[in-house]
């Protein structure tokens, strides 16, 4: 029978983790991709949370990831609430549609309330994370300094009524602001691979660029 655990992630697994971050986003969003060189830098910032760095372990082989860093609220009156946001989560392309990155998730959910934090929000696709507990920014009247709700902007309570209704403005940590060119020199160090177009790459472009009114 298979056998999955949940353990926070060593420096023994970081080259393990960068490999498969890389598999799992490989020509999905864009051509090629960088999240291995985000999950390779994110580690070194001030808001990454290593107790939410976390890797799901099956029959003794590491197959999927996710990492979180702290972020922000900001309503109207300047009060700032502390957040979480997720991301990469990756799971090795062959082990993906198994329930196994929702297990990675759920017990990441459990493991921040533990640490105190009640709201995440993240970007990512609808379709992914709806199921998880995920609801439009819009729902909880959350959006970006430009007033705008991201149609790929995604909010959820990990304590119900922990968002009040009230404006918020949404600020990422800068651990997601990556040089390219940094990445592309990274990516060197692994396996060459081809970069092509692939139809989820117009799905993510229109997710990415889509708000809702």
């Amino acid at each position: 029978m298979d056998k999955l655990i949940i353990r926070n992630e060593t420096e023994k697994d970081f080259l393990t983790v960068e490999n498969i971050t890389r598999n799992a986003f490989w020509n999905v969003n864009v051509p090629g991709c960088d999240e291995h060189y985000l999950a390779h830098t994110m580690r070194d910032h001030e808001d990454f949370i290593p107790e939410l760095d976390l890797v799901a372990e099956l029959n003794g082989e590491v197959i999927g990831n996710v990492m979180y860093t702290k972020s922000k609220l900001i309503d109207e009156l300047g009060n700032i609430k502390q957040i979480l946001t997720f991301g990469p989560i990756s799971i090795q392309p062959e082990y993906q549609r198994r329930g196994y990155g929702k297990a990675l998730l759920e017990h990441s959910f459990k493991k921040a309330a533990e640490l105190c934090f009640d709201v995440i929000v993240i970007f990512g696709n609808p379709d992914n994370y709806v199921s998880r507990g995920f609801k439009s920014c819009k729902k909880y009247n959350i959006c970006l300094d430009n007033g705008t709700y991201p149609a790929a902007m995604l909010a959820k309570e990990l304590k119900a009524g922990a968002l009040d209704g009230r404006k918020w403005f949404y600020h990422e940590s800068s651990a997601y602001n990556i040089d390219g060119e940094k990445a592309r020199e990274f990516d060197g160090q692994f396996e060459k691979k081809e970069k092509k177009h692939t139809p989820s790459q117009e799905e993510f472009y229109i997710h990415s660029h889509s708000v809702i009114l």
